[in-house]
């Protein structure tokens, strides 16, 4: 009970630091060190976006297995027991929002020319597809990640970073490419859109469905390991 207690509010603590990690950054390159919006601060600012999940791995290593992110939380959940499942969907995830949400109204608090948030510049329809493909896009790729090299932390990362990167920019345009449903959460509830049908479709919905897809297509191409194990050791014997 005490290990979920403190996992809980990990994730909560976590889910906030991620949405100052973002606003902060910008503001660290066009505001501190006063480059523009052009290639050279763009290419400031994606080179520590592309650092800062190194961070966050640790806080997740550390925390043993806080996340900011619900699709992550749900895709291992359910893969788990339904008493997992529950806990997920019951506890982390709104842990998650509610940190989102408590994360954004103190950024608009303390800097107001923050700006507010990813919007959806396209029609519900491409929105949702486009959400729901780069969802499905990163958390296959997390699952590989985890089945072909479990033990580097350094390289595991660093491909899944590059990887969340180039989903970002692909969808940038369009919805933001976000891929994460709480972070979004926090900026559409101050805006006061978070309950219209866009925003649930498009960042709710779409991930959740591009996520569920990701896991069950990747159980049917790929066995689990331990199955694999344990067929090798027969093998053998026989």
């Amino acid at each position: 009970m005490v290990s979920k207690t403190r996992l809980i509010v990990s994730d909560f603590i976590v889910s906030i630091i991620w949405v100052w990690n973002g606003a902060l950054i910008k503001m660290f390159v066009f505001k501190v060190l006063q480059m523009g919006h052009d290639s050279r601060g763009e290419f400031m600012r994606q080179s520590l976006t592309v650092v800062s999940p190194f961070f966050f791995a640790f806080l997740g290593k550390v925390t043993k297995g806080a996340s900011y992110n619900p699709l992550a939380v749900l895709s291992s959940a359910i893969s788990g027991d339904f008493s997992q499942f529950l806990f997920t969907i019951g506890t982390r995830i709104p842990a998650q929002v509610i940190g989102s949400i408590t994360a954004v109204r103190l950024l608009i608090d303390t800097f107001p020319e923050i700006g507010r948030g990813p919007r959806l510049n396209v029609d519900i329809h491409k929105g949702a597809l486009t959400e729901g493909l780069l969802t499905f896009a990163i958390v296959t790729i997390s699952l590989g990640l985890a089945r072909k090299i479990p033990g580097s932390f350094f390289m595991k990362t660093w491909i899944s970073s590059i990887s969340k990167l180039s989903l970002h920019i692909l969808g940038s345009d369009l919805t933001g490419g976000c891929m994460n449903p709480a972070s979004v959460m926090g900026w559409a509830y101050a805006r006061g859109d978070h309950i219209t049908k866009e925003h649930i479709v498009v960042y709710w919905l779409a991930p959740i469905q591009g996520a569920l897809l990701a896991v069950w297509t990747f159980k049917l191409l790929f066995r689990p390991q331990k199955q694999d194990e344990k067929e090798k050791l027969t093998g053998k014997t026989d």
